[in-house]
């Protein structure tokens, strides 16, 4: 009895010491589940970033991008966080001016370097890629288009960037990387998804790329892409001399052919009367039969339908060697799927608001648009400045003649083009594209990745702490219990 009593006497602090020993082995998981939620917690991020330069033919714009530096391969990831367009025309317009070609820069290149961080400025790249304008001053002189690239590129240099050259991108490379930048931005290419195709439109040339189901004919108009492990089959294709600034230039030279000195052009609006002389280009070939009767009167008519039938006369649709075409004899396969049409497909439908309409709503749309006497369009839109003003209802007229009768969308598929001009926080447009390609960005294969997101694997860990936990809840109510019988003969 006396040996009972000393057992019940120690026998009471088992139970205390067995409770505290599972408090704190609970405490010890409870512990390393905060400790893998906080080592596995987004840390504050270290941007990295890159600088493209668009060199188009009306202007340059300077465009600054920013990743995570700890995942630069990851898609999505780039986005745009600033833009600056250049003060004055594009580079190749300093073609008897060379010197101020990089000049021209200063102010937007000093935005730059405020922009970056002072400690990323050695590593952040710097890619000039000029397109449609110094293409044609390439045609026109290529010595004078080396001295004007070549001073684009002293200037840059002067940048405490990492300078990574300043070329001119093909037409191809301009519309592929176009495609690559609205595809990204959409998360594509990444998810695995129907890609949308890209429609852009400059001063000097307009692109169209997709990706097509029927074999590409023509090799000069296809290119292989192999994204995220996925291989893209693209059609694409550059129209030099058909951005509408361009065009315009043909439109007028075709109607000038007889020579006479005025011009009733129902491209304008009534009203409108300007003295004007055709400017020499490259896309517009000698037309007027006495060189030194340049000038002409311009005056506006406002006839949309006579418009359309101007336009009409810069395409060849009368001759293609191919299965089908669009015009000029180039190959081109159905348009298919959606579209993302931007640049000054945006610009020009979104002020015209007729980003939303169809093509019949659209064509009408023009028709009163062209007809409104020049007078009231001045006042209607007096921050507008007038040569612009004046061009809306032959750019307007352009597009829908160059999409419908051009690259043949119809009422049907109208609805399957979006006018853009952003997509998140990036411009649609080739830059991004240009530089996920220089920077390899855009991995061939998909990336290998973790077998559970970090969210499903902070909720396994709890789960499986709480479920440890109450295991040992359950051990201690079933073998907790004091155990005296084989101890009663050492007591």
């Amino acid at each position: 009895m006396a040996e009972q009593r000393e057992m019940k006497e120690k026998n009471p602090w088992h139970r205390p010491v067995i409770i505290c020993i599972t408090v704190f082995i609970a405490m010890g998981v409870i512990t390393l589940v905060a400790m893998a939620v906080v080592q596995n917690k987004p840390l504050h991020q270290k941007y990295k970033y890159g600088i493209v330069l668009d060199a188009g033919s009306s202007h340059t714009s300077v465009y600054i991008y920013e990743w995570p530096a700890e995942k630069e391969n990851n898609t999505g990831m780039v986005r745009q966080t600033h833009a600056c367009n250049v003060k004055g025309k594009g580079i190749s317009s300093y073609a008897w001016n060379i010197s101020y070609a990089g000049m021209s820069l200063r102010e937007c290149m000093e935005e730059a370097k405020e922009k970056i961080p002072v400690w990323r400025h050695p590593e952040t790249p710097v890619y000039l890629g000029a397109t449609a304008g110094m293409r044609l001053l390439r045609m026109f002189n290529a010595a004078v288009s080396d001295q004007v690239l070549s001073s684009v590129e002293r200037f840059l240099q002067t940048y405490p960037f990492l300078y990574q050259g300043a070329r001119i991108i093909s037409g191809q490379e301009e519309g592929a990387y176009g495609w690559i930048t609205v595809n990204y931005l959409n998360g594509n290419f990444r998810k695995a998804l129907t890609t949308m195709g890209a429609l852009d439109l400059g001063g000097a040339s307009t692109q169209i790329t997709f990706v097509s189901k029927q074999e590409v004919e023509s090799e000069e108009n296809s290119m292989l892409f192999r994204l995220y492990g996925n291989d893209y089959h693209v059609y694409t294709h550059s129209f030099l001399c058909y951005g509408k600034d361009q065009a315009l230039k043909l439109a007028l030279a075709k109607q000038l052919q007889t020579g006479e000195s005025q011009l009733r052009d129902p491209c304008f609006h009534p009203g409108y009367i300007e003295q004007k002389s055709l400017a020499s280009s490259p896309c517009v070939p000698e037309t007027r039969p006495h060189d030194s009767e340049r000038t002409f009167t311009h005056t506006g008519t406002g006839n949309a339908s006579l418009c359309q039938e101007v336009v009409k006369r810069i395409f060849n649709f009368t001759h293609c060697p191919w299965g089908r075409c669009s015009f000029n004899g180039v190959f081109q396969p159905p348009v298919e799927g959606q579209f993302g049409a931007f640049s000054a497909f945006y610009f020009v439908m979104n002020f015209l608001n007729l980003t939303s309409d169809s093509l019949e709503q659209s064509k009408l749309k023009m028709d009163h648009y062209c007809s409104t006497p020049w007078a009231e369009i001045k006042q209607r839109y007096p921050s507008v400045k007038q040569k612009y003003l004046a061009e809306y209802c032959f750019s307007g007229t352009y597009i829908l003649t160059l999409l419908e009768n051009g690259y043949n969308f119809t009422s049907e598929n109208w609805k399957d083009i979006q006018f853009i001009k952003k997509i998140g926080d990036s411009d649609a447009g080739w830059t991004l594209g240009y530089m996920l390609n220089l920077t390899n960005m855009i991995p061939a294969e998909a990336p290998d990745e973790p077998p559970l997101p970090h969210g499903g694997y902070v909720a396994i860990m709890v789960l499986f702490s709480l479920f440890i936990f109450i295991l040992f809840l359950l051990a201690y109510k079933l073998f907790g219990r004091p155990v005296c019988n084989a101890n009663k003969q050492i007591i």
